[in-house]
């Protein structure tokens, strides 16, 4: 009896997780995600927002200025004024790009790949990481971030 349980249990699990369910309370879909730009000196990176609570109340902040601090030569982190929404869960490794939020109010940009143990709430994710670590440099820096203009055509 035991065992049909549990084997009726882990069917439900893998239903589930092979639905693509999605965040509930996020107004956005997957589809209608909005891009932002963030940029760094002279370069600007188009970025595409998660579909996380996080991410949409993030999105209301922009435009964004921010001094970055550097870490452990793979990230930059900025403290931010309003606190956001976490749902935070181990990714088990960090990529590259990936925008995201440490606790409820710090939001991390990381430019180097690497396995992590640490959790994060995804914000959203830089499309294109060609020249990221050289644009971000070592030291401290100043970014911007903003919605991407969509160009209306009728």
């Amino acid at each position: 009896m035991k065992r049909a349980l549990c084997l009726i249990l882990a069917g439900i699990a893998v239903s589930l997780l092979m639905s693509g369910a999605k965040c509930e309370n996020s107004p956005y879909s997957e589809k209608t995600m909005p891009e932002i730009r963030i940029t760094i000196g002279d370069r600007t990176f188009s970025a595409t927002l998660e579909n996380t609570r996080a991410a949409a109340e993030f999105a209301k902040e922009l435009p964004l200025t921010l001094r970055m601090n550097e870490l452990n030569g793979n990230e930059k982190y900025a403290g931010l004024s309003e606190k956001l929404p976490a749902d935070p869960s181990c990714p088990g490794q960090i990529r590259s790009g990936e925008l995201m939020l440490y606790g409820r109010s710090t939001l991390v940009l990381f430019y180097e790949s690497f396995p992590t143990s640490y959790s994060y709430t995804r914000i959203g994710r830089i499309m294109n990481v060609k020249d990221l670590k050289e644009a971000l440099g070592t030291r401290e820096i100043t970014v911007k971030i903003e919605a991407a203009k969509t160009e209306n055509h009728k």
